[in-house]
């Protein structure tokens, strides 16, 4: 019986995360399939640039706090043991980078991870924003920061003495670097899409204008 309860959760964690917030967003309200159009992802950056500030934003909290209602599954079934919540936080990325939904091609869960955070450990989630926001600020650069961020976010774990914490890490840097693999060539190329904001992004207005 409890590990029909632990699957069924789990399971429920990973179509959570698989629910294609971009694409419902884009497809209801501007009648246009997100994956169309930009870089073609459904995740919080692509709908910033092709659907707007509203729409990303809408995105971004919606698969942030899928993120967090799925690792906190456990614990609003009252199930003890406080790893079954890296589980269902994993379940959920899995499901966000691999949706049921949209044939397992789904976004690079950066948003999702994040969400997972706050829900797992909240004190590890302000040092992990603390490590992100700084560095978006100076690269202005999404991808780059993601994979610059989540490997010092491994590295940081190592301090919380949570193994499950550091495994589920070092999982989470494959999955963002492999989900990044465009990305990385474009950065290599020096032709990566910027935020409009932070040091890089003023740097190269500047010498541009």
């Amino acid at each position: 019986m409890f590990a029909l309860k632990i699957a069924s959760i789990i399971i429920l964690a990973y179509l959570i995360g698989s629910f294609p917030t971009g694409v419902v967003i884009g497809k209801t309200f501007f009648k246009k399939d997100i994956r169309k159009y930009g870089s073609g992802n459904i995740g919080t950056t692509n709908t910033f640039r092709v659907l707007g500030p509203k729409a990303g934003t809408v995105v971004f909290l919606i698969d942030f706090f899928k993120g967090t209602i799925a690792t906190l599954l456990p614990v609003i079934f009252s199930i003890s043991g406080h790893h079954w919540c890296l589980f269902c936080g994993l379940a959920a990325i899995l499901g966000h980078a691999f949706p049921v939904f949209l044939h397992f091609k789904g976004g690079k869960a950066v948003a999702t991870t994040a969400g997972f955070l706050l829900g797992y450990n909240v004190h590890f989630f302000l040092i992990c924003a603390v490590i992100f926001i700084p560095i978006l600020f100076i690269t202005s650069m999404v991808s780059l920061t993601s994979l610059i961020s989540i490997v010092l976010i491994f590295i940081a774990s190592f301090f919380f003495h949570d193994l499950a914490l550091s495994l589920i890490s070092g999982l989470l840097v494959v999955l963002i670097y492999w989900s990044h693999r465009s990305n990385i060539s474009r950065i290599r190329q020096h032709n990566e899409n910027m935020v409009p904001f932070g040091i890089v992004y003023w740097y190269k207005k500047k010498h541009n204008s």
